[in-house]
């Protein structure tokens, strides 16, 4: 196996690693090193030490991230390949999630955050500034290893602050190499990375130099980044699991809606926070929708990355892949059945066929719970007022989708339902500038847009003697 060993200041060497498994094979295939208490101390040092400096020039902070667009954008394809070996999409998807990452650098190197005067006349002159926070964590999962990433680091560093990332164990040398890249064009200690195992994320919320943690992530692991922030009162933004609904109604064209219902479903293997998790179809419908879902999931590709014509790789490792394994086979051992898919494919590796399950309860775990890979359970409804109650009864609300020919009709059914996205008729339609978080289980804070660059910074108030006129 070879090494990936840190190779810009902003990286440590370590005396120890840890194994990075490629899903594809489950086999292990690097090393990425496993940091220490020492290390991740002097990381975070590194990052105090570039605030004092970094906090102070705007218009520089700009101008540093355009540079950090632009040299990922030239390194596209050194950092795709990194991500499929070690995440398992397509390389044609990493490709993507790297311009989606370049996308939102550009976007919060041009956003304008202008001073906010609320009051100004004879009495008074009262200014809103914002103030950055001062060194930050920012803990990504293993689904979108780098865009994830940059969700948190462009708006962090536009407002001001430095970052340590850590990202998940199971792809940290997309991580590694994203800070190589940026390390030429970013002032040293700005942007550090830390990599390692199980307690590093919790040592890095703890830490006492950590102004604010920014985690993407499990809700059970969320709310102990939420118990260790609190002892400090770190300021902490928690985008966590979700388990959204879509709702098809009686008006909807099955041909129009299904397809993008079950890409909705299963893109990235269905390993997406906001991905489509459990969908509610009129009983007058559900037989045509069922069907256009079935073809979909027959000309999917299962495969390796690599390999030309899939479009559909393995789930990232094998704790989720028994999971999903397990959640299936409950549910079919319930009384579901499996329209298509069902089994995990009989090869080496973590995949898992394209599942499309009917006769399905709202109790059963596969519904009640977030599934986190390619499967869609589908439930039938008989009273609209019946679904929307369904599909609010749930911990979980971080995205949702309404499915008709009326876009007016499914904009009074969203009003109604109980998340922090609803699209109509569509469905993982993420922007820079559009903010995105949960409510409930699926999270606190907010990520995106004028919002999401607000969760990096303190409100100063100043006020002044008014001028008279």
């Amino acid at each position: 196996m070879s090494t990936v060993a840190p190779s810009t200041p902003e990286n440590l060497a370590s005396t120890r690693t840890f194994e990075v498994v490629n899903p594809a094979n489950g086999l292990p295939f690097a090393d990425a090193p496993d940091c220490t208490d020492e290390e991740l101390d002097a990381a975070v040092a590194r990052a105090a030490r570039a605030f004092t400096s970094w906090r102070v020039d705007d218009d520089a902070r700009r101008q540093y991230l355009r540079a950090a667009a632009s040299a990922l954008r030239a390194s596209t394809e050194d950092l795709a390949p990194i991500i499929t070996r070690e995440q398992g999409k397509t390389v044609g998807d990493s490709r993507l999630e790297i311009q989606s990452a370049i996308e939102w650098f550009e976007h919060f190197a041009e956003i304008d955050d202008p001073v906010l005067v609320i009051h100004d006349d004879a009495i008074a002159r009262v200014e809103v500034h914002r103030r950055p926070l001062g060194p930050v964590a920012a803990i990504t999962p293993w689904n979108f290893p780098i865009a994830l990433a940059i969700w948190k680091i462009a708006p962090a560093l536009r407002a001001g602050n430095t970052v340590v990332l850590k990202p998940s164990p199971y792809t940290p040398l997309s991580s590694l190499k994203l800070v190589e890249i940026l390390a030429p064009v970013l002032p040293e200690g700005v942007l550090n990375v830390v990599t390692g195992r199980d307690p590093l994320g919790a040592k890095l919320a703890s830490h006492p130099g950590i102004r604010k943690i920014s985690f993407t992530g499990s809700t059970a692991t969320g709310k102990r980044v939420a118990a260790a922030a609190a002892d400090d009162l770190k300021r902490v933004t928690l985008e966590l699991g979700g388990n959204d609904p879509a709702i098809v109604l009686d008006d909807a064209d099955p041909q129009a809606v299904a397809t993008g219902i079950f890409w909705s479903a299963m893109a990235n293997s269905g390993q997406i926070c906001m991905a489509v998790k459990r969908l509610y179809v009129p009983r007058s419908l559900a037989g045509p929708i069922v069907d256009v879902l079935a073809a979909n999931a027959q000309f999917a590709r299962v495969g390796d990355g690599f390999e030309e014509g899939v479009n559909l790789g393995p789930i990232n490792n094998a704790p989720q892949f028994e999971r999903v394994t397990r959640l299936v086979q409950d549910a079919l051992d319930g009384g579901a059945r499996a329209v298509t898919g069902g089994l995990p494919e009989s090869r080496a590796g973590y995949f898992f066929e394209p599942t499309v399950l009917v006769d399905v309860r709202d109790d059963m775990p596969v519904v009640a719970e977030e599934q986190f890979g390619p499967v869609l359970p589908v439930l039938v409804y008989d009273d609209l007022d019946e679904a929307v109650a369904r599909a609010n009864d749930s911990k979980y609300g971080l995205g949702s989708s309404v499915w008709t020919s009326d876009p007016a009709r499914g904009a009074a059914v969203a009003a109604r339902i109980e998340a922090g996205t609803t699209w109509i008729n569509g469905h993982l339609q993420v922007a820079p500038y559009q903010p995105f978080g949960g409510v409930k289980w699926s999270g606190l804070g907010t990520e995106n847009g004028l919002d999401g660059l607000h969760e990096f910074s303190n409100i100063h108030v100043i006020r002044a003697p008014g001028s008279a006129r």
